[in-house]
């Protein structure tokens, strides 16, 4: 006598975002909060790890210290892909504690690095620590808000995201200034510490399923391929060209490995980055939206600080300070749009908000080494947040709620390996751009140079024959007169006028590409969708706005 199997009745949530579910959310965003500050604080460090490393008085190339922020987001590559399997295999609140677990120990460990080799290393294994995070804690808010508030969730795990860059250069540059370079890893040891214990006792024990197999062919043919076509991306600010063997080689190499893992990933029944996942139509247009977005905005926001640095002439934490009007906009958008995500089709919130960030970005476009900071500068900031508040948790709510809740962690996973990408290429274009622009200026490369060359004169009165060979810095000081005090004022200002233009051109690249991005945002859902988040737990689809 056979028997029907009963399905488990389904979860039912609530409408509001309640107790238990902020609950969940803080963790995540604790966990997140140390992941991305952490990115934008070394950032500031550079130069200080110049000087702090340096052997025989000279200090460290850029391009070397530099590693430390590469090894990183090399690390973050590495580990996204295996994300997915793991949280099925080990569960999400297990691989979450082992995450934050590993990022703090690598947080603590960067703090007692003697050498730069040893800082480059410990940041590394941070990095597989925080590869983790983000696609982890977007797979356990998910399942804990269900289909109905995935939006007003997405959007406090927005919140991280907007602290990070404000904060960073802000909170890096204060540590470095009143304490030591230490200090911007050993901040993360309380919180870790606070995270996991908090961790332990908030987030829902979920049930592994192990049966899946791993897929140790893909992994070794994509993470190594995304690790490579990374670093390759990475290296082109610093060779200034598309074409140097540093970029070209490993950046092909890369992408011919992701290539034939996109070709072998539709094989086996586990792959290691389920791209079968693309067959749904709102997930496809919504990464690739992401990546548009990523590619072009990030790209654009790296330059406003080093804009307010090298033309205006203000310190890391003033600059981090005047980039707080974007995030202030954001965090306007930001819990509109994502109730606005649970009521309204995504497909009619994104749009604006591109439009938003449009319109700033085209206002940046307009800036001199003058250019009012309250009356033009400051709102146009304050207009592209707003744009952002509106565009981006839209974005992963729309790529996310419609996926069954056993495909959130693939899916999350598929987005944030998008996310990465598209970001990494952004700026490496952005930066070659501004570096490209700044090198076709004769006033501002000659000064650049003439600047190295006389630290080297002793005698100034051989400072004239110097100049010879920087006739546009010749023609400046010349017209300036006898007086070398306000010729070098005068100086300053023509090269920082130089430099503006430099940066009026790269926002303007920058603009064009978020233009773009309105492409796909006009496929994103525009009427009510249907969500296919409970299918796998035995409920009927749920219609949803």
């Amino acid at each position: 006598m056979s028997s029907t199997p009963t399905l488990a009745p389904a979860p039912t949530y609530p409408d509001k975002l309640d107790a238990a579910v902020l609950k969940v959310a803080g963790v995540v965003v604790l966990g997140a909060i140390m992941s991305i500050l952490d990115i934008t604080v070394v950032n500031v460090a550079l130069p200080k790890f110049q000087t702090e490393f340096a052997g025989g008085g000279e200090p460290l190339p850029y391009s070397t210290v530099a590693w430390t922020v590469t090894a990183y987001t090399l690390s973050l590559a590495t580990v996204i892909p295996l994300t997915g399997w793991a949280a099925d295999r080990f569960g999400t609140k297990r691989l979450y504690m082992m995450a934050l677990a590993l990022f703090t120990a690598g947080s603590t460990l960067c703090a007692t690095a003697g050498s730069i080799e040893q800082l480059i290393g410990y940041r590394a294994l941070q990095g597989l620590g925080g590869g983790m995070l983000m696609p982890l804690g977007m797979t356990i808010m998910t399942r804990a808000a269900g289909p109905q508030r995935m939006g007003r969730l997405m959007a406090v795990l927005g919140i991280p995201m907007l602290l990070g860059p404000i904060g960073g250069p802000i909170l890096g540059g204060w540590l470095i200034d009143h304490h030591s370079w230490h200090w911007i890893f050993l901040i993360n040891l309380p919180i870790g510490l606070i995270a996991l214990g908090y961790a332990w006792f908030a987030l829902p024990s979920d049930t592994p399923h192990p049966s899946e197999t791993f897929d140790w062919f893909g992994m070794l043919m994509l993470s190594p391929g995304l690790a490579a076509f990374l670093y390759g991306v990475s290296s082109i600010p610093g060779e200034g060209t598309f074409f140097a063997p540093k970029v070209g080689i490993p950046a092909t190499v890369g992408l011919i490995m992701s290539i034939a893992f996109v070709l072998y990933s539709f094989r086996p029944a586990h792959p290691l980055l389920d791209l079968r996942l693309f067959q749904n139509r709102d997930l496809t247009v919504a990464t690739v939206t992401m990546f548009l977005f990523a590619l072009a905005f990030f790209g654009g926001l790296l330059i406003v600080p080093t804009y307010f640095q090298q033309v205006r002439g203000e310190t890391t934490t003033s600059a981090g300070l005047l980039m707080a009007a974007q995030g202030i906009g954001a965090m306007c958008t930001m819990p509109i749009a994502g109730a606005l995500a649970d009521k309204l089709p995504v497909g009619r919130i994104v749009p604006f908000g591109l439009i938003g960030i449009i319109t700033g970005m085209f206002a940046l476009t307009r800036i001199d080494a003058h250019t009012s900071y309250w009356g033009y500068i400051l709102p146009a900031l304050f207009l592209m947040g707003l744009g952002m508040g509106a565009t981006m948790m839209p974005i992963m709510t729309s790529a996310l709620r419609t996926l069954t809740s056993h495909e959130v962690a693939r899916g999350s996973t598929l987005l944030n390996i998008t996310q990465q990408i598209g970001s990494s290429i952004g700026v490496a274009i952005i930066s070659v751009v501004l570096t490209s622009g700044l090198k076709n200026n004769d006033l501002v490369a000659q000064s650049m140079a003439f600047g190295e060359a006389a630290k080297s004169v002793t005698d100034p009165t051989q400072l004239g024959g110097l100049l010879q060979q920087f006739p546009e810095v010749a023609k400046v000081l010349a017209a300036a007169g006898p007086d070398p005090v306000a010729g070098q004022a005068i100086l300053l200002n023509a090269v920082r006028e130089g430099m503006a233009g430099a940066f009026q051109t790269t926002f303007l690249v920058a603009a064009c590409l978020v233009l773009f991005t309105l492409i796909p945002a006009f496929f994103l859902p525009r009427k009510h969708e249907q969500s296919h988040y409970l299918d796998d737990q035995g409920a009927p689809p749920v219609i949803i706005h």
